[in-house]
């Protein structure tokens, strides 16, 4: 590539402005910006794509409102019953309350869809609960509310598998149902090695919740987890589009957290809305910005031109995976996620399709990948969370992640070339693909 050229000087520019501060959006504009000024193109162009992208896509609604929903269904009383849940679930087994953290995470993901977002919430406190009393090592506990946060955005409602939607024009409802098995896979290998490791190193046992309490627990949480219920249903019946469902979604959650639980006050409603609001506009400029740079990756051909070259390299299906694998696993640990699914993967999509790949499966793997990265040294920004979170050195925290590094690659291995376990559930839902 030829360091002079306009898209050499965009590349640089936006580099040179992601290190001074600037956020990624913002830096993808100011950096495709400067690419039609130096082929003497219509600068407005960037004006025009950021706009056609944000006000011609009704699916991007679905983000906000998801956030909204999550926010609302994290108050005190909702959480506190959502844990004592999981707790007279898994609390008996071995390491118990670390299994409670990643059963939480599965459950959490059906509101927050956001691995950052579990993390900074549920995690946070269950970070808490783990160190209390030196029950458990703090690396080990920072860790694994790491570890487990990825779960949340491979399980439905998902903002990047909403974002994928976005780039590839595949069903939001399909790619949804592909990410249940894939997630709970996840969390399945998760609680595996929890269980190794609670013998190996005697991890506590907590006091067993009596099964005649269970009932009563059950109870106390079941609205809140009637939401996943709820949302696909609202999907798969047909009543709702995704955008649609979403609205459901956040009005039911602050139903059910205002006048249910009575775990809401006003000024607790005013917070979630500026709170949201707040994640809403920065995921918005990103989306903005990725956009623009879309359209300067298209105009130098780069798509069809890595498509060409893939094709000419007479790859099978197979090795194109696993080289996407192992470039999706470098970007995130140094990439923030939206931006490879908003940038990188529009690039790999057309490949992926002419080799036969189906772009649900596709979507899913991509977005495994890039949740893994975000646990992976030496950026991983889970990584960078939980070192504030918990107080904990980056090399101990490290260190504790690597053996669920080990087994979620098991796990991303048996999604990537096992294509009929992630699309068995959207296939019964009348899925053709």
């Amino acid at each position: 590539m030829n360091p002079t050229s306009p898209f050499s000087m965009a590349l640089a520019a936006i580099v040179l402005l992601s290190l001074l501060g600037v956020p990624i959006g913002q830096a993808m504009i100011g950096g495709s910006i400067l690419y039609l000024w130096l082929k003497g193109m219509d600068m407005g162009s960037a004006a025009e794509q950021l706009l056609n992208s944000t006000y011609s896509s009704y699916l991007l609604l679905a983000i906000p409102l998801f956030i909204l929903a999550a926010s609302l269904m994290s108050s005190g009383s909702v959480l506190d019953r959502l844990l004592r849940w999981c707790n007279a679930l898994v609390g008996r087994f071995p390491g118990g309350l670390a299994q409670v953290n990643v059963l939480q995470s599965v459950v959490f993901a059906s509101m927050s869809g956001s691995a950052l977002a579990d993390a900074a919430g549920s995690g946070k406190l269950m970070q808490a609960m783990m160190t209390r009393d030196g029950r458990y090592p703090p690396a080990f506990a920072a860790a694994l509310t790491a570890v487990s946060a990825v779960i949340g955005p491979i399980l439905p409602p998902s903002i990047p598998l909403v974002l994928y939607a976005l780039v590839s024009g595949t069903s939001i409802g399909y790619l949804f149902l592909a990410g249940v098995l894939p997630g709970l896979l996840l969390g399945a290998v998760q609680m595996a090695l929890i269980h190794h490791q609670a013998r190996t190193r005697r991890f506590p046992v907590e006091e067993p919740t009596p099964l005649r309490e269970l009932p009563r627990v059950t109870r106390a949480a079941l609205p809140a987890l009637m939401m996943p219920v709820l949302l696909l249903g609202c999907l798969y019946s047909g009543i709702t589009t995704p955008t649609e469902a979403a609205g459901v979604a956040a009005a039911y959650a602050l139903l059910i957290a205002a006048f249910y639980y009575r775990s809401l006050s006003l000024r607790d409603v005013y917070e979630s809305l500026q709170q949201s609001a707040r994640t809403s506009i920065s995921i918005g400029i990103l989306i903005a910005g990725a956009t623009v740079f879309n359209f300067v990756i298209t105009s130098e051909n780069i798509p069809a031109s890595l498509s060409t070259l893939m094709r000419g390299l007479d790859l099978s299906p197979v090795s194109f995976l696993l080289l996407a694998n192992l470039l999706l696993l470098v970007l995130g640990a140094f990439l923030e996620g939206s931006t490879i699914i908003l940038v990188i993967l529009p690039v790999l999509l057309p490949t992926a399709v002419a080799l036969g790949v189906d772009p649900v499966h596709f979507g899913v793997v991509a977005v495994l990948n890039v949740m893994i990265g975000l646990v992976t040294p030496p950026y991983g920004l889970l990584l960078f969370m939980m070192t504030k979170i918990a107080e904990v050195p980056m090399g101990a925290l490290v260190r504790e992640c690597l053996p669920f590094l080990g087994v979620m690659l098991v796990a991303l291995g048996i999604t990537t070339f096992w294509p009929d376990f992630v699309l068995w559930l959207p296939r019964l839902a009348g899925y053709t693909g």
